[in-house]
């Protein structure tokens, strides 16, 4: 096995991510591993990392499999190296702004929402401090 390559559970502890969610982003064909091992494990590398971050990133805004797999489409075709029409390296650019301006409104929502979360719990610890022990 090379240097340069890792195995399903070095990733996992680098990503953070669980054995079975790494297999059901292959499965559903977000990422695939670069190569196998002649005993046929998965092999990763550093580039198939970044793309799980990517996803790890876009999971708890919300995003879908299919949202992911349109930006990683559009990323991937930006950066193959070939030269693109410029119509087409345009509307892959439109693609991920669209995608920027998403997750920055999921963002403030979120942002939103824990506010809320933590005036809640401060009534509640506010509520417990008034409230008389027996």
């Amino acid at each position: 096995m090379s240097s340069e390559h890792m195995q399903i559970g070095e990733v996992a502890a680098r990503t953070e991510l669980s054995l079975r969610t790494i297999r059901h982003y292959e499965e559903t064909g977000l990422v695939i591993p670069s190569a196998r091992s002649q005993g046929g494990f998965r092999l990763y590398t550093e580039s198939d990392v970044a793309r799980l971050m990517v996803i790890r990133r876009m999971k708890p805004l919300g995003f879908t499999l299919d949202e992911m797999r349109a930006l990683l489409e559009a990323t991937d075709r930006l950066d193959s190296g070939e030269e693109l029409p410029s119509e087409e390296r345009e509307e892959l650019l439109e693609r991920i702004r669209g995608f920027e301006q998403a997750a920055q409104q999921r963002v403030a929502d979120l942002r939103t929402q824990l506010s809320r979360a933590e005036e809640f719990a401060a009534t509640l610890a506010e509520r417990l401090t008034r409230t008389p022990t027996a």
